[in-house]
């Protein structure tokens, strides 16, 4: 059930470090300058005592659920929370009770925070709408997944979104002094000389959380006698990489940078990117997956072989798995990087689909289509065709499209790579080589298409975007 927070000063004894020390004002605050420096907008909210409703979202650790509070301590408000994990449309419609009852006997207004928002389905997240628009309720909503996703467009454009930063090694470096200087923390008990603030500030990856956690663990665990914490022991107590995933959109952010890393030819920052993903523990069938995807949509026929050894990386990760199959996954990396680049696959199938689409529904050609029947024989399947083994080069000059786009030219080759090979080979068998002009890209251009081409592109619409990552 959804209850008023209580105020950090008045946390059990018991309670750990980071709920223990949780800063009670915006001064105490560290590393969200931007949001809470003088003239920034909670600052602003605060002094002014008119709170908008709107989203919190940034990494754990960051200080989402600490803002709010502080937020919802401001004498014009009562604060009720609750937590998405946990709650549902029933704590919501009693929040929405005690907030109207709240109303009509002080006039206050409620302010309600929900933590981890974005783990509302769209129909629950609905259940706060009307109460927003009329302003019985203050919505401050938490999440570290991004908003655009998954907070309800509806909710979206009744709340501004203010973005945390992950903490830096300064701010986290203040955070962590402040609570070895507090009595209530490690004052007296705990030091730390510059080699295992490195390791403790290295360990907890921007969170502020995972910081106050390891040092209080650490506090714990000294030896009788001693006071000063050694790197090795937050190692052994962190018991934990280096590389953490803080929300689903680090998920897409890291496939792409590795996605276009590969594409500029940098096995330096592939190999970076790689290790990033598998080190935070993504699962290494969807990292071969897009490399497999890329194989095709940037090397393509540069390097016809780049498929081959992406298949081949798939079984790795199948057969061997996890540690060992980043030794695959390292090695197809490589190669994506090293090899040639061609999009001629990629640009050529979406200028064959926005045809199809703009053409709509053209019959296939009577000489192309099989006659399994004496029927389909009489009413002219298959009349016309000219079986290509059955001449010299095995090429026939036939046309195999619809007459309303014989002329259609939709295979460009990039000059890159084997590609050019291919092409030429391709030309002395067909000797005209009738499905490519001379006018288009010859083999020994490379890297771009001419600047006419791509203009004749974009106008056309036939330049399709990058694919979103």
């Amino acid at each position: 059930m959804a209850t008023p927070a209580p105020p950090s000063e008045g946390s059990s004894p018991q309670a750990p470090w980071a709920e223990r020390l949780r800063p009670r004002t915006l001064d105490e605050v560290r590393g969200q300058e931007h949001l809470t420096g003088p003239g920034r907008p909670l600052r602003l909210f605060f002094e002014h005592g008119r709170i908008p409703s709107h989203i919190l979202w940034g990494p754990p650790g960051t200080g989402k659920t600490t803002l709010a509070r502080i937020l919802g301590a401001h004498r014009g408000y009562s604060l009720e929370q609750f937590s998405a994990v946990l709650s549902g449309v029933k704590e919501v419609r009693a929040a929405v009770e005690r907030a109207e009852q709240r109303r009509e006997a002080t006039g206050r207004q409620t302010l309600l925070f929900v933590d981890e928002i974005h783990r509302f389905n769209r129909a629950q997240q609905d259940a706060f709408l009307s109460h927003v628009e009329s302003g019985l309720l203050t919505l401050i909503g938490a999440t570290t997944e991004n908003p655009s996703f998954e907070v309800n467009g509806a909710l979206l454009s009744r709340c501004r979104v203010y973005v945390l930063r992950p903490l830096d090694q300064s701010a986290l470096r203040r955070i962590g002094e402040d609570a070895l200087a507090r009595d209530d923390g490690g004052a007296g008990r705990v030091r730390l000389q510059e080699e295992a603030w490195g390791a403790a500030l290295r360990l907890a990856d921007g969170d502020a959380r995972r910081l106050l956690n390891l040092l209080e663990i650490a506090a714990q665990n000294l030896p009788a006698g001693r006071q000063e914490v050694s790197p090795e022991l937050l190692e052994t107590l962190a018991q934990r990489g280096g590389a953490t995933r803080h929300g689903d959109e680090d998920h897409y952010d890291w496939i792409s940078a590795l996605h276009k890393s590969l594409r500029g030819s940098d096995p330096h920052a592939g190999l970076y990117w790689l290790a990033r993903m598998l080190e935070a523990g993504e699962d290494p069938r969807f990292i071969v997956r897009r490399l497999m995807v890329f194989a095709s949509e940037d090397i393509g026929l540069a390097e016809p072989g780049a498929l081959l050894q992406a298949v081949a990386a798939r079984e790795v990760v199948d057969f061997v798995g996890l540690p060992e199959c980043y030794l695959a996954l390292s090695q197809l990396v490589l190669y994506l990087a090293l090899a040639p680049k061609s999009n001629s696959a990629y640009r050529s199938y979406h200028r064959a689909a926005e045809l199809a689409r703009r053409k709509g529904a053209l019959p296939v050609p009577l000489s192309i289509r099989n006659a399994p029947t004496p029927l389909m024989e009489h009413l002219g399947y298959g009349d016309g065709y000219v079986y290509p083994h059955d001449r010299p080069g095995r090429w026939v000059p036939q046309s195999y499209l619809p007459q309303e786009v014989a002329d259609a030219r939709l295979y460009r080759p990039s000059g890159m790579g084997r590609e050019p090979r291919m092409i030429e080979d391709h030309r002395r068998r067909t000797a005209d080589f009738y499905a490519l002009r001379e006018e288009e890209v010859s083999p020994g251009e490379s890297r771009k298409e001419t600047r006419k081409e791509t203009e004749q592109e974009n106008a056309s619409g036939l330049d399709d975007p990058e694919p979103p990552r």
